[in-house]
């Protein structure tokens, strides 16, 4: 079938990418879902760091590749040995579990092995592209390739979702959400009541202030973007530029802005025989300072948290659960509703650090 996607064309190119045009919208064959996989009309998808770091070079990924990672959709065909039912609205995630590797015995501590070759080569698990543009081959984005009006995704990929979840909503829970509450829950695992402070503002990060709220922590907010404070105050939290939390500490610190500096700030804030959690994904080449004699004298912990740490079978519904009571107000993340031929202004949104989470609606 004929699809419309936009292809990120090369890796690396100068912002601003409204000028630079690393991606373009056009039409791409989507071959019919194979054993195991699901052909989805995708209703709403979120533009990400993730995605932003292929089209910057930061990560560097097979192209040409359709873009696009974080989103929700109908169910229209599904392949032989598959159980989701035609018709049903899912999450799509970035990271497909085969649920037989070692990996996937940690229970989300560590990335799928399946999945993650999977998603360095551009493919879906099976090794199968189901993607093409003019007879050559176009590479998927994490397993997703969201950034388009339909995707082929395995099975592994997806977690079902009542019709009482809007699409914008159940786009959030598939990464914002899956790996800022993750960071929290899964891998900082506050007591009961601690104070959580989350450094880095963006998607992710306000996604685990929530979650942290939902869950009862006083929360501390960090960035430098004034905005972003007044929003995490109107939320409830607290709110302090790097500068201004100087002598603050708290058991479990998020890192989500994906840089070294909020790094070496998420590490400064953590108290005596607490955990830094990062989940930002910083340049490979950046470096951070550290005082590796905290860790000893201080009994610190240190922990990076892929997706969250996320089993997304099980993490979704709970999450989904929390917004149904009414305390996850996620329609706060989207700060833009936009088409998909406003994405590449939407990248230097995002790139500037103005934008939380913007949703391309289908």
């Amino acid at each position: 079938m004929e699809i419309t996607g936009a292809v990120l064309e090369r890796c690396g190119a100068p912002a601003p990418y409204a000028e630079s045009r690393p991606v373009t919208l056009g039409p791409l064959q989507l071959e019919r879902p194979g054993p195991g996989e699901l052909l989805v009309r995708v209703e709403a998808a979120g533009l990400c760091h993730s995605d932003l770091s292929v089209v910057d070079g930061s990560r560097v990924r097979p192209v040409p590749m359709l873009l696009g990672h974080e989103a929700a959709g109908i169910v229209e065909e599904a392949g032989p040995g598959t159980g989701t039912e035609i018709g049903r609205r899912v999450v799509m995630t970035f990271l497909p579990r085969c649920g037989r590797c070692e990996e996937c015995g940690t229970l989300g501590r560590l990335p799928c092995a399946v999945g993650s070759a999977a998603n360095a080569a551009g493919t879906l698990v099976g090794g199968a592209v189901r993607l093409s543009r003019g007879g050559e081959p176009v590479a998927h984005h994490l397993g997703v390739s969201a950034f388009a009006t339909h995707a082929v995704v395995s099975e592994s990929s997806v977690v079902p979702v009542e019709d009482d979840v809007p699409a914008d909503v159940a786009a959030l829970l598939g990464c914002a959400v899956l790996t800022g509450g993750g960071a929290v829950v899964n891998a900082g695992r506050p007591e009961p009541g601690a104070t959580v402070a989350v450094v880095g503002l963006g998607g992710v990060g306000m996604a685990a202030l929530l979650v942290a709220q939902a869950l009862g922590h006083r929360v501390i907010g960090v960035d430098t973007v004034p905005a972003k404070l007044d929003l995490a105050r109107s939320l409830g939290a607290e709110a302090r530029t790097p500068e201004a939390a100087e002598g603050l500490r708290a058991p479990v610190v998020v890192e989500a802005a994906g840089s070294a500096r909020a790094f070496e700030t998420a590490f400064a804030l953590t108290a005596p025989g607490g955990t830094t959690v990062t989940v930002g994904l910083p340049h490979p080449d950046a470096r951070a300072s550290l005082a590796p004699l905290r860790l000893t004298a201080e009994a610190r912990t240190v922990v990076g948290s892929y997706l969250g740490s996320a089993v997304p079978g099980d993490d979704v519904p709970r999450y989904a659960d929390l917004w149904r009571a009414g305390r996850l107000p996620l329609d706060r993340l989207v700060s833009d509703r936009i088409g998909l031929d406003g994405l590449p202004a939407a990248l230097d949104r995002l790139a500037s650090g103005e934008a939380l989470r913007q949703l391309i609606m289908f």
